[in-house]
C-alpha cells in the first residue's frame, strides 16, 4: 500500500504528473510571489488594520500570490543559494512593507487634523481606544479616519493601490534588487506632505476656532462673572460641532484628493524603484 502511494506521488499512477517535486516547485513559486503583496497587505491601512482577521490577510496574500504566479515569471527557487534566497525573502518583504508604510503615513493626515481639531475644541478628553494604533485616540481623529476610508473605498481605491503593487512585479521581478534609497526618500516624503495635508484640512476649522475663542476672550474681559469654563467650553464645543455639520462636503473633497495624492504617491515610489 506504501509502494503504491509513492508511486503516485512520483507521477506513476492515476494522477500523471503530479509529483512531489513539482508541488514543492509550486509552492515555493507561490510563496515567493505572495511575500510582496502580503507584506503590503499587513502594513498597509483598512487591509492591515485590526478589523481584518489576519486569516482573511492570509487567504488574501495567498490568492493574489495565486493571481501573480499565473501572469508573471517567478524565479525557480532552485537557483537561489541559501544566502541568496534570504536575501530575496528580506527585499521582497522590505518592498512590500515599505509600499504599505507609505500609504499608511499619508492616511495618519486624517488622524493628525482630528486630534488638532479636537484639542483646539476643547474636546481632546473625548478620547477612546484605538485599535490600531494601541494608544488613546479622540473621537474627531477617528471620525476623519473612517471617514477617509469610506471615501478610499467608494472610488475603488483599494483596487487601484493593490493593482499598483501586483504591476509591479512586471517591471520589477521576484529577485530584482531594488533601489533603496528611493524607499527611504518616499517615507521622508510622505511624512513632509502628511503634515502638510493635515496643515490644510485642518486650517479652515482652526481659523474659525481662534475667531471664537478671541470673542469668548473680549466677553469674558468685559464681563467677568462669565468665566471660560462655563461660558467659553461650551461655546467652542457647540461651535466646532456646527462648523463640523457645515463643512462635510468640504472635508469629502479634502478626503478625495487625500487619498487619490496617496495613492498616485505609492505608485510613483514603485516605478521608480527600478531604477533609483
Amino acid at each position: 500500500m506504501s509502494e503504491l502511494a509513492l508511486s503516485n506521488l512520483g507521477g506513476v499512477g492515476p494522477l500523471p504528473g503530479l509529483s512531489l517535486q513539482f508541488l514543492m516547485e509550486l509552492l515555493a513559486g507561490l510563496f515567493l510571489a505572495s511575500l510582496r503583496i502580503g507584506a503590503f497587505l499587513i502594513a498597509s491601512p483598512f487591509f492591515g488594520g485590526s478589523s481584518v482577521p489576519l486569516q482573511v490577510r492570509i487567504i488574501m496574500a495567498v490568492l493574489l500570490g495565486v493571481a501573480v504566479v499565473n501572469n508573471v515569471v517567478v524565479p525557480d527557487w532552485q537557483s537561489f543559494t541559501a544566502l541568496t534566497g534570504i536575501r530575496v525573502v528580506l527585499t521582497e518583504l522590505a518592498i512590500g512593507i515599505a509600499s504599505g508604510l507609505i500609504l499608511t503615513i499619508w492616511f495618519s493626515a486624517a488622524l493628525l487634523a482630528g486630534e488638532k481639531i479636537a484639542s483646539s475644541a476643547g474636546l481632546g478628553f473625548a478620547a477612546q481606544i484605538d485599535p490600531d494604533s494601541g494608544g488613546q485616540t479622540p473621537v474627531v481623529s477617528k471620525t476623519f479616519s473612517l471617514f477617509l476610508t469610506v471615501i478610499f473605498l467608494s472610488w475603488n481605491g483599494h483596487l487601484l493601490v493593490l493593482r499598483a503593487v501586483a504591476d509591479s512585479y512586471e517591471y520589477l521581478p521576484v529577485g530584482a534588487m531594488p533601489a533603496f534609497p528611493v524607499l527611504v526618500q518616499g517615507g521622508i516624503a510622505a511624512a513632509g506632505s502628511m503634515f502638510f495635508a493635515a496643515t490644510i484640512i485642518m486650517l479652515p476649522l482652526t481659523a474659525f476656532l481662534l475667531a471664537i475663542n478671541l470673542a469668548i476672550g473680549v466677553i469674558t474681559r468685559s464681563a467677568p462673572q462669565l468665566n471660560l469654563f462655563s461660558f467659553g467650553f461650551p461655546i467652542s464645543m457647540l461651535g466646532i460641532f456646527v462648523l463640523l455639520y457645515l463643512w462635510v462636503d468640504v472635508l469629502g473633497d479634502a478626503m478625495d484628493d487625500l487619498s487619490r495624492s496617496a495613492i498616485e504617491n505609492v505608485q510613483f515610489i514603485l516605478g521608480a524603484i527600478i531604477n533609483g
